[in-house]
């Protein structure tokens, strides 16, 4: 690359990067009208032996200065590690000495330096977990009822999907792909309930859904990509089996949040409907290898890489609970199930018209069969 070419290239950059500088430096002073609010998220409470401890982020676009702590609207004595002042997107722990009571209902504030308040309500105090044998081992179990057992009982569904023939078989890839379309949307959906519970604005929740959701289709796509010159049913297994593997962990994040908020009738009713709704997954690992031989070895590599996440995920959301993790992994989650989706289509429509009712009706009973088993969790 001669200079020139080289210099054409980061002279843009250099001269972009320069006004940025301006802008939010000096140059500030001359374009800001009226005063900048703080904004401080109470990110997450522990309710740990005689103490509440509250991790806090500073969301806002100026510096602020944490001054006081409160409890139902109590000024309590805090201290604060490593200190009150806090830069933008900086966090900190604040460490409430109280004696509370489990199961009861509280409301924590924390105090800027300007008098403003900002608050969070806890719907019934639980002990913090630890991740100690018992409790991982816990938590593993949990995974493997919302992820593993279910996806394996799924492909028991394959002896019966071998006996179709070709146009039935087709009805069954567009089942899978309404499947994959509906699990598609419903992560989403569950990524913009958290990010409108859990993100402060500045985060710009639907951004890194979108941002995510995009890397997520774009990574299958290019291995999608890499494997077209001999893209087989297996090769399409391995992406349905990843895909939904990404999705299964986005919802192994949920639910270990909610065993580590103490959501006990929550967190039963998620592990009841995740459990039933991805049994179906299985027919969509299934129905690509339904004209495979000697295929059980893969079946259960197949069946672990689109199960075992929901374990990984509800480590995840139960010791290490960050709403941006969680928002970021449905939405990839997403976007690896439409890149999925689009595959199975593509494969699925080399034998089969577009518009035959087999597809068109398939497609839209995956659909039902998903919002049926969906409204359990």
């Amino acid at each position: 690359m001669s200079p020139k070419t080289l210099a054409g290239a980061t002279i843009p950059f250099i001269l972009i990067t320069i006004l940025v500088i301006y802008i939010t430096g000096p140059g500030s002073d001359y374009i800001i009208i009226g005063t900048p609010l703080p904004e401080v998220t109470l990110e997450r409470i522990d309710f740990v032996e005689n103490e509440i401890q509250v991790t806090i982020r500073n969301t806002g676009p100026i510096p602020v200065q944490v001054v006081q702590a409160d409890v139902n609207d109590r000024i309590q004595p805090s201290a604060i590690e490593p200190d009150g002042n806090l830069e933008r997107f900086e966090t900190a722990l604040v460490r409430i000495p109280f004696f509370w009571n489990e199961a009861e209902p509280y409301n924590l504030g924390i105090t800027i330096h300007d008098g403003t308040r900002f608050e969070r309500d806890v719907a019934a105090a639980s002990p913090a977990v630890t991740p100690d044998i018992q409790t991982t081992t816990k938590f593993a179990l949990a995974g493997v009822y919302i992820g593993v057992i279910p996806v394996f009982i799924g492909l028991l569904w394959l002896p019966f999907i071998r006996k179709l023939d070709s146009k039935k078989l087709g009805f069954f890839l567009a089942i899978t792909v309404g499947l994959l379309i509906f699990l598609g949307v419903d992560a989403i959906q569950e990524a913009l309930e958290v990010s409108q519970e859990s993100l402060a604005g500045s985060i710009n929740g639907p951004l890194l859904i979108l941002v995510a959701a995009s890397g997520a289709f774009l990574v299958l796509q290019y291995i999608s990509g890499r494997f077209s010159s001999h893209h087989t049913k297996i090769t399409a297994a391995i992406l349905v089996s990843i895909g939904i593997g990404l999705h299964n962990f986005g919802e192994g994040l949920a639910l270990g949040a909610a065993l580590n908020l103490g959501s006990v009738a929550f967190s039963a009713s998620l592990m009841v409907g995740f459990a039933i709704h991805n049994t179906t997954e299985g027919v969509a690992i299934a129905s690509p290898l339904s004209r495979q031989k000697n295929i059980l070895p893969k079946l259960i590599i197949l069946g672990m890489v689109a199960g075992a996440p929901a374990i990984l995920g509800t480590w995840a959301g139960g010791f290490a609970y960050s709403p941006i993790f969680i928002v970021a992994f449905l939405a990839a989650g997403a976007g690896a199930i439409f890149q999925v989706a689009i595959a199975i289509s593509q494969w699925m429509l080399k034998d089969n018209t577009y518009h035959s009712y087999q597809i068109c009706g398939g497609i839209f009973l995956g659909m039902i069969i998903m919002y049926a088993t969906g409204i359990l969790a």
